[in-house]
């Protein structure tokens, strides 16, 4: 887009590029994040139109509950600035963020929050409950959601299923092994020794033939 095109777009336009350039950001965090098999969430803190402060989720890497995306760029963005108070900041992050982080960022008193796709089962600024707009907390948030969606959410679906193709490789690698191990257990079993010769039985004759019966009935008479 030429500096002409730009100026003729609205502020809202201006905004809601900004909002999608800088959400394209905290997706490609997400992405690091993907790359070392950690639940894909980036996030990126804004001061004055600059990025300050980048976090991509590592609690699995490094063995630590608060190691969230949201938590990681807090951090980064305070060291930065030299002040625990972001109240100047805008967080974009792919994921609605958890009790922790919402609760982090009130207590960071975060001007405001973009998000790109929502979490039903566990975010705290709308779906479980809102704490970034609680009254009586110290902060009202101002939050908006659904910023670059679709791509938000996908490359969590994307984690989530390749997550279920290993499971389900891993499941039929154990199966094959275990068909391996009982066919060689087979194959090394010794063979059974044969059965002895049994008598060849012969036609009873004289006294040992069996007596017919005298009662006038056979064998048919028993079958319905």
């Amino acid at each position: 887009m030429g500096l002409l095109d730009s100026l003729k777009l609205s502020p809202e336009d201006k905004e809601a590029r900004q909002n999608e350039k800088f959400m394209r950001m905290a997706l490609k965090e997400a992405e690091k994040a993907f790359s070392i098999n950690e639940v894909p969430i980036g996030c990126v803190i804004v001061k004055d139109g600059k990025v300050i402060a980048k976090g991509s989720n590592r609690r699995n890497k490094d063995r630590n509950v608060i190691s969230h995306a949201e938590m990681m760029a807090i951090s980064d963005a305070c060291k930065k600035i030299h002040d625990w108070r972001l109240d100047d900041c805008t967080m974009y992050v792919t994921l609605e963020p958890c009790p922790m982080c919402a609760g982090a960022i009130v207590q960071a008193r975060m001007k405001k929050v973009v998000i790109g796709t929502m979490n039903e089962k566990g975010g705290c600024a709308g779906s479980v409950i809102n704490l970034l707009n609680t009254p009586g907390l110290p902060q009202q948030v101002e939050t908006e959601t659904g910023v670059l969606q679709s791509e938000c959410s996908e490359i969590l679906s994307r984690f989530f299923q390749n997550l279920r193709d290993a499971k389900t490789t891993a499941k039929s690698n154990i199966t094959a092994a275990n068909e391996d191990v009982a066919e060689s257990s087979e194959a090394a079993a010794p063979e059974a020794a044969p059965a002895p010769d049994e008598p060849v039985p012969t036609e009873p004759t004289g006294d040992a033939m069996p007596k017919t019966p005298t009662t006038g009935t056979s064998e048919a008479d028993g079958v319905q």
